[in-house]
């Protein structure tokens, strides 16, 4: 791409509307302009990022065997009386009417329509599992949009919905999608934390938030230090292994026989789910040296009270398989874990198989964390308060389980493997596009402008001449460059405005290019030119022969 064939659209002034600065730099570095409140034209640089963000979600979702669809933006207000959740949401949802007076709204979510697809497309349980994923335009009729595209009234989304015959089946894309969510995230430069989440007017049993720490932002949460985080809980140094064991009952046989430490052993105890949960029962697991706490236990919302434990048959009932195998991948039941529990690495536990365990299991890599909280007599402190801290963050991507809850009441079945029909359970998954290119501009810049990872970035190289129009050996050795840089397909632009160093080189900073090669008569009099990296000021002289082959290796590594 050639400037001047390129709607640029830099200004230099802080505009004074914009509150945080990735508002301030969004529309400085021409990426963004106001419409109308909390609505944004994307112009050509803030497309290309967007598009590449956009780019790493796909690759991600197909490579766990996701399937793209698109479905309308306009949604048919049956659909959401049919689900009950038209008379829950108030004025943030856009509704009208069409000429023949039938009632639509502006869909903020799609969780109505993909299960009416999949109700009329789906019709036997060997159809399923299936995931089904869109990017989509939304939009949700914020009361008072704020900070730019962070909290805006139409965004783009990636969401996801999946259909299963089970819990179980559930559980585990559950899990994958949670490790799939933090590869995106890394893949792109985002600090996220992960933490359990009220499921709200999407609904379901369970759900998680994926949280993007920023620097200035209404929302804050209460957070331990990384350093402190890094003292409690190791990195995983095992591989998972599933392990035979038969004729085993007890930890303290699992422990004779593998010779293992019993505080690396976690133990699940099943006991009664309160009346009229969306389960009969509830798992809690502790340390294996640790026993639970029947008044903390008594206290959580999830329990019956008085505490009762689930005997042998109606664990096997619930689950298929013995009290001594129980385990917390693939549990079919909610699963409360101790303060204790969670910071342990590389533990062992039952694999929900008779006589089989699973060893080297891990947090965030092996599964997802479950609600965390204080179950037995360890007195659970925090030794050293300066370690807490608040922090602003904005959220970027919730899963939830969903569960039945729009399978059931919009009749969602498909015949199960006995002949009966069965209603399907039900994930969702979401992740806010536009959300995440705001966390990234507010993670990476400096002075000059945008500092983004090349992951990113709207282009990977730029050419800046110095006296292009003036020096016919300038303007031909960018040519050359240019040209082959495209040929070796990277996204190169090319800086050929008759502007003054200063203006190309303000421009070229603030949108944020990381590699950027700067070609000037007296360089090219030793056939050298200079190269600058961008995110640390690095600058040197290169040889202008390799200067191709040089950053077309450092791109791919």
């Amino acid at each position: 791409m050639r400037t001047s064939q390129y709607l640029l659209s830099t200004i230099k002034e802080i505009p004074l509307d914009a509150e945080v600065i990735s508002h301030q730099l969004m529309l400085r570095a021409g990426i963004i302009r106001q419409l109308a409140s909390g609505l944004y034209t994307w112009l050509p640089t803030g497309l290309r990022i967007l598009r590449k963000v956009e780019n790493i979600v796909r690759e991600e979702m197909n490579n766990i065997g996701a399937i793209e669809v698109s479905m309308p933006i306009v949604q048919p207000a049956n659909l959401w009386l049919e689900s009950g959740r038209w008379g829950q949401y108030g004025p943030e949802l856009l509704r009208f009417t069409d000429r023949s007076t039938r009632q639509f709204l502006l869909g903020p979510t799609h969780e109505e329509v993909i299960t009416d697809l999949i109700r009329n497309e789906v019709k036997s349980y060997k159809q399923l599992p299936l995931n089904l994923f869109q990017i989509k335009t939304k939009f949700r009729d914020e009361v008072r949009p704020r900070y730019g595209v962070m909290r805006s009234r139409e965004f783009i989304m990636k969401d996801a919905y999946s259909f299963h015959t089970s819990q179980q089946s559930l559980q585990a894309t559950y899990d994958l999608m949670y490790y799939t969510y933090n590869t995106i995230f890394n893949r792109i430069g985002l600090d996220v934390r992960t933490v359990q989440a009220d499921p709200g007017s999407i609904g379901g049993h369970l759900s998680h938030e994926f949280l993007a720490l920023v620097s200035n932002y209404e929302d804050q949460m209460l957070l331990i230090d990384a350093s402190h985080k890094a003292t409690e809980r190791n990195l995983p140094s095992e591989n998972l292994q599933l392990v035979d064991a038969p004729g085993i009952y007890t930890l303290t046989e699992l422990v004779k026989l593998f010779n293992l430490p019993i505080e690396k052993i976690a133990q699940i105890i099943i006991v009664h789910a309160q009346q009229n949960a969306l389960y009969p029962l509830v798992a809690l697991m502790v340390r294996g040296d640790h026993s639970i706490n029947y008044a903390q236990v008594e206290k959580l919302p999830q329990v019956a009270s008085p505490l009762v434990f689930a005997t042998e048959d109606e664990i096997r009932l619930a689950i298929g398989v013995g009290s001594s195998s129980l385990g917390p991948i693939n549990l079919p039941l909610p699963l409360i874990i101790d303060h204790s529990v969670a910071v342990m690495s590389d533990f062992v536990a039952g694999a929900n198989i008779d006589g089989k365990y699973f060893f080297g299991i891990n947090w965030e890599r092996d599964l997802s964390l479950p609600e965390v909280a204080n179950l037995t007599n360890q007195n659970i402190s925090v030794s050293q308060p300066q370690r807490l801290h608040r922090t602003n963050w904005i959220e970027v991507g919730h899963i939830f389980q969903l569960g039945s809850k729009y399978s059931k009441v919009m009749k969602a079945t498909v015949q199960g493997e006995d002949g009966n029909n069965m209603i399907m359970t039900m994930g969702c998954y979401g992740i806010g596009i536009t959300r995440v290119v705001a966390a990234a501009i507010d993670k990476y810049n400096d002075k000059q402008g945008l500092l983004l990872p090349v992951s990113i970035a709207p282009f990977q190289v730029a050419i800046i001449p110095i006296n292009l129009h003036k020096s016919l050996l300038v303007q031909t050795v960018a040519e050359q460059l240019y040209n082959q840089l495209s040929i070796r397909k990277i996204d190169v632009l090319l800086d050929d405005r008759k502007e003054r160093p200063g203006v190309m080189f303000a421009d070229i900073e603030l949108i944020g290019i990381p590699h950027i090669i700067i070609i000037g008569d007296r360089n090219l009099a030793v056939q050298k030119i200079e190269y600058k990296n961008r995110s640390n000021g690095e600058k040197k002289l290169m040889n202008l022969s390799i200067i191709v082959d040089w950053i077309v290796a450092k791109l791919n590594s």
